[in-house]
């Protein structure tokens, strides 16, 4: 089993990678501002972290097999998660964004005519953060893109993958419950095929 570390662990998709890593058996180290408001759990380590203290954060994360980074890219300063995943030295499993995917005509949703300005905000810098770690930063990486609708739902374990791609189902929605995305995350972590890459991940 592996000792995997979340930074954002207290959020939406962290709080289910939590949960889908305990039910696997693996060590869980949450990482958090707000980790010392979280109540005890069983195979949870609270650790109280800001990854802007890189020295500080990449010393918590040392001897982890794994660290997933679940959160807003916008509020990111990307050099110091770079730094702090250099210096921790394990691969960074990153909760990415769909925006970056391409549609049917093999255009980039963020840039097709009319995408939301409210969704750019957070949108736009999940891009530069992706072609940032594929530009190269000295340590491994996988990221994993949701389908456009991502939230709340089920644990069924039965979803598709794709690389640069939308995912759409038979109805025409693009969708993944924050349950089946974890899944989907710690698979990889448990047998890596992504090495360096983004995939996604839909139904």
């Amino acid at each position: 089993m592996s000792k995997i570390a979340i930074l954002g662990a207290t959020g939406n998709a962290g709080q289910r990678l939590v949960t889908e890593a305990l039910s696997r058996g693996h060590t869980v180290t949450g990482l958090s501002r707000h980790a010392d408001e979280q109540a005890p759990r069983d195979g949870v380590t609270w650790v109280k972290a800001d990854v802007d203290e890189v020295d500080a954060t990449a010393a918590k994360l040392a001897g982890h097999d794994a660290v997933i980074l679940s959160m807003p890219f916008k509020s990111l300063n990307f050099q110091n998660v770079f730094d702090v995943a250099r210096k921790a030295g394990a691969t960074l499993y990153v909760v990415g964004g769909a925006a970056s995917l391409k549609n049917d005509e093999g255009v980039v949703l963020l840039d097709t005519p009319g995408f939301p300005d409210f969704v750019t905000v957070e949108a736009g810098p999940a891009r530069v953060f992706l072609d940032q770690l594929k530009a190269g930063q000295g340590f491994d990486w996988t990221f994993l893109s949701p389908s456009m609708f991502f939230g709340p739902g089920e644990r069924t374990g039965k979803f598709r993958l794709g690389k640069d791609d939308l995912l759409t189902a038979a109805d025409g929605k693009s969708s993944i419950s924050y349950e089946d995305f974890a899944v989907a995350l710690i698979d990889e972590i448990e047998a890596p095929k992504h090495k360096n890459e983004r995939f996604t991940v839909g139904y």
